[in-house]
């Protein structure tokens, strides 16, 4: 099966819409001059999704490369590109990475 049509099938289970793929899209995310993520976005049009009409997917490698992390973002409020959708996605990430803190 081709990335394009596991990622399809990916938003079809996720996100519960039938996915065109549209177009593919070269991102390169840098802070502070380093690279965070260099890669390629696919862009797909989504049909019966309520909340919008198009959906950025992409997969990262892991430590297990017969199991890639599939990573999907609705292009719905802040979230107008694909390189927003990295975006998104790292910052989420992070957050998620980050030591939980107690309130004190």
């Amino acid at each position: 099966m081709s990335n394009i049509a596991e990622l399809r099938d990916i938003i079809r289970r996720l996100h519960g819409a039938k996915a065109t793929h549209r177009e593919s899209m070269a991102v390169t995310e840098t802070f502070n001059g380093k690279t965070m993520w260099d890669g390629t976005v696919q862009v797909f049009d989504l049909h019966g999704h309520p909340n919008t009409s198009t959906v950025y997917a992409w997969s990262n490698e892991t430590d297990d490369p017969d199991n890639p992390n599939h990573v999907t973002v609705l292009h719905i409020g802040p979230i107008a590109s694909a390189a927003h959708a990295v975006r998104a996605a790292i910052i989420q990430e992070f957050r998620r990475l980050e030591p939980a803190t107690e309130n004190q």
